[in-house]
């Protein structure tokens, strides 16, 4: 607690220091003045006005804001994270912080993609590929000053496995690992049951907490320091003031090269118009703009002056899943109506300007695995219409719903209330689906009730996104195990499916994979158990008052950017 406020004070001090001073000598000639004017002429009018300006000059000094530190990186976030324990959370905009304040024994090249060491300084694998020993850098520690060991990454794996622990999205990577041992202090290695194409990389990417924080008998779920964290990576957790702003600070003790952004500031702002305004006044530096704003808003020549604006994709792709829980849609085919109710290249042109692609799986677009032989579905109401008609949907009682068995199909799309894609996709869905005698409500949510609804499976349909690996498996979020906790929301079950989920992670083959992969794409185009949207690209614009700012293929890494002097 003691070094927090020693830094906090330090900071405060760096911003405040020129108007301090410039306060006390203004003070020290009001001060002059005053005393000149009462012994020598207290009557004379330019000596009132002078004294006059002078106070006036002070009082607004001292209102004058906090001299901006350049070293400070301001980052607009749009929704708050519920927490930053890596091993419990699956939040995007987490694992984005988290990626500053916590490590992994391997880590992907920026622009390769390749592995390479980070906590980790080298690797074995045995020749039936079923050991993984890894040996750990020494002289590293966890920005509280304890030393990172063995014992860190026997814990952690332990906390991943257990039941009682809510983290069923990430457990599903180690089912098959038997045990994690420590060899030495320093070097550790993890058993597998059965050989898995992806082992090297989920053992090397596994979430890293520290023992000596964690293990104290209590709660691992609800435990302090999962809104406190303690890492070993180039920034280290300051505050976090709810609903406003998470703070980092450069850690001083990092064995790795110092960034020189010696502190970085995730401003919450829900409202993305806001955010954009705040930008503009130099009030945030990193934002990642919405399509409209992208074309309409940041193309001005003093917006071009002050900024970069960079585009670009990464593993991504948005969607609308289909509850099969919920009667009205356990029918593959209704899920196909649905499908072609919907006019995605329309909603793709007005909406988001255009800017993104129509997919048609569950793989990133220009993933070696995606199917490009596979084609969207086409927007023909009329076709819908008689798909539906054909499963027993039709208006029997002349009330402008289609019903069945005596029950109107009427439902409910939950979306994220901050959303304003979510809003008018909703809008314009239920303006088409009313066309043919659909009904849908809207239900908005705030995103931490959104992400409750969405994991305990309380909803009838949603839309929501995926960020996904470089390296795709699908067994989180399509194998049949994973209806009850994992990342099944929609209860997708086929048996075929599991079946080439179960192959394909044991198959090191990567043309064979490659085969399997599209025919399971094959089958979720056939099933709809979502109807996927778009891989849309990242809009992002930078300040001018940095260098180096590097798109790679994985995106942006603050920590090599330089202020400008």
């Amino acid at each position: 607690m003691k070094q927090i406020i020693f830094l906090r004070n330090i900071i405060l001090f760096r911003k405040n220091y020129l108007t301090v001073t410039i306060a006390k000598i203004l003070q020290y000639i009001f001060n002059f003045l005053h005393g000149a004017i009462n012994t020598i002429i207290m009557k004379n009018f330019k000596a009132i006005f002078i004294l006059s300006l002078v106070s006036l000059i002070l009082i607004t000094c001292t209102r004058f804001e906090a001299v901006r530190d350049p070293y400070t990186l301001y980052v607009h976030i749009s929704a708050e994270p519920g927490h930053l324990n890596p091993i419990t959370s699956n939040e995007a905009i987490a694992s984005s912080i988290n990626s500053y304040i916590y490590e992994t024994l391997l880590d992907r090249d920026y622009d390769t993609l390749e592995l390479k060491p980070q906590l980790a300084e080298r690797w074995e694998i045995s020749p039936d590929k079923l050991h993984y020993r890894f040996y750990l850098k020494k002289n590293i520690f966890w920005s509280d000053g304890k030393p990172f060991t063995a014992d860190d990454i026997v814990y952690s794996f332990k906390v991943i496995k257990d039941p009682n622990v809510a983290n069923a999205p990430l457990k599903v990577y180690y089912i098959d690992v038997k045990s994690v041992k420590k060899i030495s202090p320093y070097v550790v290695e993890f058993t597998y049951a059965k050989p898995y194409f992806l082992a090297l990389e989920i053992c090397g990417s596994i979430p890293v907490v520290p023992k000596h924080i964690f293990d104290d008998g209590t709660d691992f779920n609800t435990h302090k320091n999962n809104r406190y964290p303690i890492g070993t990576g180039p920034y280290k957790f300051v505050s976090w003031n709810t609903g406003k702003t998470i703070e980092l600070v450069m850690n001083d003790s990092y064995w790795g090269k110092k960034p020189d952004i010696k502190r970085i500031v995730y401003k919450i702002i829900a409202e993305p118009n806001v955010a954009l305004q705040m930008l503009k006044k130099g009030e945030l530096d990193v934002m990642a703009l919405r399509p409209i704003q992208w074309v309409r808003q940041t193309n001005s020549k003093h917006f071009q002056e002050s900024f970069y604006k960079f585009m670009y994709y990464q593993p991504y792709y948005n969607y609308i899943g289909w509850n099969a829980r919920n009667p009205l849609f356990k029918d593959k085919n209704v899920r196909k109506a649905l499908t072609m109710l919907i006019n995605r290249q329309a909603i793709l042109d007005s909406l988001l300007f255009g800017l993104g692609t129509v997919v048609t799986g569950p793989f990133y677009i220009h993933d070696k695995y995606y199917n490009h032989d596979i084609k969207p579905l086409p927007y023909d109401p009329v076709k819908a219409k008689e798909i539906l008609q054909k499963a027993g949907w039709k208006d029997t009682n002349g009330d402008g719903l289609l019903d069945k068995n005596g029950v109107a199909f009427k439902f409910t799309l939950t979306i994220a209330s901050a959303s304003k894609f979510a809003e008018r996709l909703a809008t314009i869905l239920k303006e088409d689906f009313a066309k043919v005698g659909i009904q849908m409500d809207i239900n908005r949510y705030e995103w931490a009730v959104f992400v409750n609804k969405v994991d305990k499976r309380d909803f009838d349909a949603v839309t929501l996104g995926w960020s996904l690996s470089w390296e795709g498996d699908p067994y989180q979020l399509w194998h049949s195990s994973q209806v009850k906790a994992g990342s099944n929301f929609c209860y997708f079950i086929n048996s075929e499916a599991d079946d080439i989920i179960e192959k394909a992670r044991k198959e090191f083959d990567v043309e064979k994979r490659i085969k399997m992969y599209r025919r399971f794409h094959e089958i979720i185009h056939d099933e709809q158990p979502y109807t996927f949207l778009y891989c849309t690209p990242a809009l992002v614009v930078v300040s001018k008052r940095f260098d180096n700012v590097i798109v790679h293929k994985r995106g942006l890494n603050y920590t090599e950017w330089k202020v400008k002097q």
